[in-house]
C-alpha cells in the first residue's frame, strides 16, 4: 500500500487523469492532478509531493520542459514519465532531464505501482540519508569522533565533560573495537591539557626493558646500544596526558613504576640516578576484567584502585544499535570521501543489515564492512550485495516456526508461559540482575519489573542458576502446560526453550 503518500498527475488527457486517480487513491494515496505542464510545475511549486506523474507530449509547455522545470527547485524529486508517443530519442531526453522511470500508455496498472512505489522509496531513501547527514553533523560536537544518541554513548559524553577538567587518572573499559582510545582523545581534548601532548602507549607490544626504555628513557651507557641519553614517552608527555591502550598487559615488574608516577609524580631513567619531575595525565583502557587479574595476582591491586579512580564504561554496539545508521553513514561519507565517490547512500535493505547484525568486533568491524562496500560499489548505492555474508546472515535471536492444529491453541497462555521463559533466560543470563536482563530484553526496567510480579518470578540472583531455573521452574511451566495447551502448546514451549538454551 501507498498510504498517506502524496503524488501529483499532469496529463492533459481527462480521461487519463481519472484512470490514475482511481489507481491510485484505491492504494491509499492523496492525488493532485493538473491538466497541463504549467499548472504541474505551479502546484508542485506550493506543495511537496512524493512523486509525479507527468506526460511528455501536452499542450502549451510539454513534459520535457515541465520535468526539468521541476529538478530546478526540488532536485531530489521523483518525476515518472508517461506518453503514448514513447520514442528512443524522448525517452533518452526525460532520463537525461532527471526522470527517473518511463510509462508506456496503454499501461498496465501493477506496472505503473511498482514504478510508483520505487520512486516514494528513492524519495524517502533519500530523506532519511539526508537527516542521518544532518544528525551526524549534530553529533559532531566537542567529543570529536564519538558518533551517538543513544541514551548509552550520552552517559559516556556526560562522564567525559565531568572528567575532563580535572587531573585524575581515568579508566576507560569495553570490548574491544568499542572507541576507547576515541575517549582518551576526548578526554584530552577537552581538558586544560588540550594544547600540550598527547602520547599512546601500547603496553603489549614490547618486551618489559624496553617498554621500561620507552616510557622513562635512558641515560648514556645504560645498555648495550645506549650510546646516548634519550627522553621517554612520559617526559614528551609532560603537561600533557598519556594513554595506555591495555593496560592489563603491563608486566608486573613495570606496574610498581607506573605507580610510583602516578603517586608521586616522577620516576628515574633507566640506569640513572637522578629523579625527574613530571606532571601527566594518565589514561588508561582495558578490554579484560582488572579486578579479576588482580585475583588472580597478574595485576597489582594498589595500581588497579590507582587506576580505578573514574571509570568509564563503553557500551558495545550491539547494546546501542540505534547508533548503528549515524556511525555507518559517518564511515560511508569518510571513505566515499577517501575514495572520490561522493553521494553514496545506503539502500533501505542494506541499512535493515546493519542494523539487525550483532556487531562482535564493535564499531571497529562497522567501520570495516562499510570500507569494503564503498571501494567494491560501482555506482552511488550501497546494497544488500555489498554487505559480506557473515552480516547478511546473522541473526541474534529467531523464534521457532510450528504448526497450528486444527483443534486451535490458547493464544494467549502460551504468549504468558514465551514471556516468562523469555524473562527467566534473561535473568538466569545476567546472574538476577534486572537492569541488565532488561537491556537483554529491550524493555524499560519498570516494565520489567512489572511483569516479574505478574507472573510471580523470583529475583534474588542466588536463584539464578541453570539448575534452578530447568530442573524447578521449567519443570513447572512444562507440567502445567500439559494440562492446559495440550501437545500443540508442549511442542511450542519444547522448541522455544530449545532456542533460548541456544543464546
Amino acid at each position: 500500500m501507498l498510504d498517506g503518500v502524496s503524488i501529483l498527475v499532469a496529463d492533459d488527457e481527462e480521461i487519463m487523469r481519472e484512470i490514475l486517480y482511481s489507481l491510485l487513491t484505491r492504494e491509499g494515496c492523496h492525488v493532485q492532478m493538473a491538466n497541463d505542464g504549467e499548472t504541474a510545475v505551479q502546484v508542485a511549486r506550493e506543495q511537496s509531493f512524493d512523486a509525479v506523474l507527468l506526460d511528455i507530449m501536452m499542450p502549451g509547455l510539454n513534459g520535457l520542459d515541465a520535468l526539468e522545470k521541476l529538478k530546478k527547485f526540488d532536485t531530489d524529486l521523483p518525476v515518472i514519465m508517461n506518453t503514448a508517443y514513447g520514442t528512443a530519442g524522448k525517452t533518452r531526453e526525460a532520463i537525461k532531464r532527471g526522470a527517473i522511470d518511463i510509462v508506456e500508455k496503454p499501461f498496465k496498472n501493477d506496472d505503473v505501482l511498482l514504478v510508483v512505489r520505487n520512486a516514494v522509496a528513492q524519495r524517502r531513501l533519500v530523506s532519511e540519508n539526508r537527516v542521518l547527514r544532518k544528525n551526524l553533523q549534530t553529533k559532531a560536537n566537542k567529543f570529536s569522533d564519538i558518533i551517538g544518541r543513544s541514551p548509552r554513548i550520552q552517559h559516556v559524553f556526560d562522564l567525559i565533560s565531568q572528567a575532563a577538567p580535572s587531573r585524575t587518572t581515568i579508566l576507560v573499559t569495553g570490548e574491544s573495537g568499542t572507541g576507547k582510545e576515541l575517549v582518551a582523545r576526548a578526554i584530552h581534548m577537552n581538558s586544560p591539557r588540550s594544547s600540550k601532548p598527547f602520547i599512546t602507549v601500547n603496553s603489549g607490544s614490547l618486551p618489559p626493558d624496553l617498554l621500561e626504555s620507552n616510557l622513562f628513557g635512558h641515560v648514556k651507557g645504560a645498555f648495550t646500544g645506549a650510546v646516548a641519553p634519550k627522553k621517554g614517552l612520559f617526559e614528551m608527555a609532560d603537561e600533557g596526558s598519556i594513554f595506555f591502550d591495555e593496560i592489563g598487559t603491563v608486566p608486573l615488574e613495570t606496574q610498581a613504576k607506573l605507580l610510583r608516577v602516578i603517586q608521586e609524580r616522577e620516576f628515574m631513567r633507566l640506569g640513572g640516578v637522578d629523579t625527574v619531575k613530571v606532571d601527566v595525565r594518565i589514561i588508561a583502557a582495558t578490554n579484560v576484567d582488572l579486578q579479576k587479574m588482580v585475583d588472580e595476582g597478574s595485576f597489582r591491586e594498589d595500581l588497579y584502585y590507582r587506576l580505578h579512580v573514574i571509570t568509564i564504561d563503553l557500551p558495545s554496539l550491539r547494546d546501542r544499535r540505534e547508533d548503528v545508521p549515524l556511525l555507518a553513514q559517518k564511515f560511508l561519507d569518510q571513505y566515499g570521501n577517501e575514495n572520490h565517490k561522493s553521494n553514496l547512500e545506503f539502500s533501505p535493505e542494506a541499512l535493515q543489515c546493519l542494523e539487525d547484525y550483532n556487531w562482535p568486533g564493535n564499531v571497529r568491524e562497522l567501520e570495516n564492512v562499510i570500507e569494503r562496500a564503498v571501494v567494491l560499489t560501482s555506482s552511488t548505492g550501497i546494497g544488500v550485495d555489498l554487505i559480506p555474508d557473515a552480516v547478511k546472515t546473522s541473526q541474534s535471536f529467531q523464534l521457532p516456526t510450528f504448526d497450528i492444529p486444527s483443534e486451535g491453541i490458547p493464544f494467549r497462555k502460551i504468549i504468558e508461559e514465551m514471556e516468562s521463559r523469555l524473562i527467566l533466560r534473561a535473568l538466569e543470563v545476567s546472574g538476577g540482575v534486572q537492569k541488565r536482563a532488561a537491556e537483554l530484553l529491550q524493555v524499560k526496567p519498570t516494565t520489567l519489573n512489572e511483569m516479574i510480579k505478574r507472573y510471580g518470578i523470583p529475583t534474588r540472583r542466588s536463584r539464578f542458576s541453570k539448575g534452578d531455573i530447568r530442573e524447578g521452574r521449567d519443570k513447572e511451566i512444562s507440567d502445567e502446560s500439559e494440562d492446559t495447551v495440550g501437545s500443540a502448546g508442549s511442542e511450542v514451549f519444547d522448541a522455544l526453550n530449545k532456542e533460548l538454551r541456544k543464546q
